[in-house]
């Protein structure tokens, strides 16, 4: 999984720019949106490679944390792909071009130059739901600080 502040920028984007559906990040219950057979995202952020980039340089070092966020797209079964691929498209126009400072003091910034519109599948873990999902590859620098 990736950090809390990957993880924190990613939430505040998405909640303060996505407005066509729902949203539902890991370990959310969707259950009162499938009952009412409503289009959601799912939303999942994976970081999985953590590179010391700088030696030398006790407690200040550089490091570069690199991964995922899969945003996928829910729609009903049988309700085609046109929908969820706009949605997707859109999803992925709020992360193009813009990063996102994570701290102000460092300038610290994620970053999110590769994007990708995924082919459709069976909702995994949502039944009679069609995910479309939208991959966006990110990284972030930052510096060791080990103080309390």
């Amino acid at each position: 999984m990736s950090s809390v502040e990957v993880y924190d920028a990613f939430e505040t984007r998405l909640r303060d720019a996505w407005t066509a559906t729902a949203l539902v990040f890991e370990n959310e219950f969707a259950q009162d949106l499938i009952e009412a057979d409503l289009p959601f995202v799912y939303v999942e952020i994976y970081g999985d490679v953590l590179d010391q980039e700088t030696f030398g340089a006790p407690q200040a070092n550089q490091w570069v944390e690199r991964g995922a966020a899969y945003l996928h797209v829910m729609t009903k079964s049988g309700d085609g792909s046109r929908q969820a691929r706009s949605w997707a498209k859109d999803l992925t126009n709020l992360f193009r071009e813009q990063p996102i400072l994570v701290d102000p003091a460092t300038g610290e910034a994620l970053f999110m130059p590769t994007m990708s519109l995924g082919a459709g599948e069976p909702g995994r873990d949502f039944p009679n739901y069609w995910a479309f999902t939208a991959t966006i590859g990110w990284y972030r620098r930052d510096y060791t600080n080990l103080s309390p």
